[in-house]
């Protein structure tokens, strides 16, 4: 079996437009969470949102292609323009063994909402409407503009999108289907539609202080805010990578899928199906214990998730759960859906890269539910060897990634 390493990177995010910007922010605690301004919040029950902010499409799209392309599709090309950029891929594979896999919790909800006022008012649908919805246009867009002919997989698993397709990516290039894959997610669901939706499924925080909405772990915890943007990372073969000398960021050494079978929006409460997956990822890395060890939680701040993760984490590490380093920055980006997983990785990898764990912000009141360490509102420095990345979506969707230094 093949080696598989991480050579690029790209971020669209809440807290920076691209990954240098995103990390610092991460590092420093900034919350990217405030009141919505991309529609008027008296029109919906929530009332703050992690936004995407000063995002400018035309830096990587042109005008006329801009109109063509619902928000979702445009932070993904923009992340992996970034990408494929820091990893200097372009040029450098061939087509064939170049792959795309990159997903989308919900596609293009605000084409969709658009389209359908067009077809009740009686105006024309627009030819672009299925092209710029569909959940896939993320995948076939980019793979077109880097000539990517290799496998090409838009995975949909909700709130577990990007990891699940991060990990699909690290088991082809291992299994020998390609030798470089660029994958993630995006997401732009901040749309009263949405909002709306979550609120009548009683997902989302109802506080309108931005800076006390997305609580990981705490105990006054009620229920996720939103966010938007996209993560996107370059796996490629490491002979390859090192073939061609390019920059390692990290190994992905590990990868866990499984399901709950339990309800189709809360996670089992034994937990006993997160505790698997992370147990597949961390076996398949070969850990053995004596590591130092950062995870990048799901940490929601929804009551059931953050009970039920903690206790998959002591179910899969044992006692060792205790000296593991965990933060959720969701309190910092709000919930990014679909592109969650792959921003909360690319935190993990440089995390790994430079021996820092963000912190969980906003945190004042301990859960007896929850009582591992969260890195509370402060970064700290560790020496460490591992990193891990968690996520667990509608339908009962459980996903890990783990990641190695070099």
């Amino acid at each position: 079996m093949r080696r598989v390493v991480i050579t690029g990177l790209g971020a669209v995010t809440p807290v920076g437009n691209n990954v240098k910007d995103t990390w610092t922010s991460m590092k420093n605690g900034v919350c990217g969470i405030d009141i919505i301004k991309s529609f008027d919040p008296e029109m919906t029950k929530a009332k703050v949102a992690a936004e995407v902010k000063g995002f400018d499409p035309m830096e990587y799209i042109e005008k006329r292609e801009c109109r063509k392309l619902d928000l979702f599709c445009q932070y993904a090309i923009a992340a992996a323009a970034q990408a494929v950029n820091d990893s200097n891929i372009k040029g450098n594979i061939e087509p064939e063994r170049f792959g795309v896999y990159v997903g989308s919790g919900i596609g293009g909800i605000q084409t969709f909402y658009d389209q359908c006022f067009n077809m009740f008012n009686n105006k024309n649908i627009s030819p672009f409407f299925i092209p710029m919805m569909i959940g896939n246009i993320a995948s076939g867009n980019i793979a077109i503009a880097y000539d990517a002919k290799g496998p090409c997989l838009p995975v949909v698993t909700a709130c577990s999108t990007s990891t699940h397709a991060v990990g699909e990516a690290f088991h082809a290039i291992k299994s020998g289907y390609a030798d470089a894959i660029i994958t993630g997610g995006s997401e732009a669901a901040i749309h009263p539609l949405a909002i709306k939706g979550f609120t009548s499924c009683k997902a989302l925080s109802m506080s309108d202080d931005p800076t006390q909405a997305s609580i990981p772990f705490d105990k006054r915890r009620n229920g996720f805010v939103m966010g938007e943007g996209a993560g996107i990372l370059i796996l490629e073969e490491y002979e390859h990578a090192k073939a061609r000398g390019a920059k390692m960021y990290a190994e992905i050494s590990g990868y866990g899928n499984t399901c709950d079978a339990y309800h189709i929006t809360a996670p089992d409460p034994n937990a006993q199906g997160a505790a698997r997956c992370i147990k597949l990822a961390l076996d398949e890395s070969g850990y053995c214990g004596g590591e130092e060890i950062y995870i990048n939680a799901h940490g929601t701040s929804t009551p059931m998730n953050d009970s039920s993760e903690t206790k998959a984490f002591k179910l899969a590490f044992g006692d060792d759960a205790y000296k593991v380093h965990i933060s959720s920055t969701k309190s910092m980006t709000g919930h990014m859906l679909g592109a969650a997983g792959a921003v909360e990785a690319i935190a993990a990898v440089m995390a790994l890269d430079e021996g820092i764990v963000p912190p969980t912000i906003g945190y004042k009141e301990p859960d007896p539910e929850c009582d591992l360490d969260y890195t509370p509102n402060k970064a700290v420095n560790v020496p460490l060897t591992m990193s891990l990345s968690t996520t667990f979506g509608f339908g009962g969707h459980n996903a890990c990634i783990v990641m190695k230094k070099i």
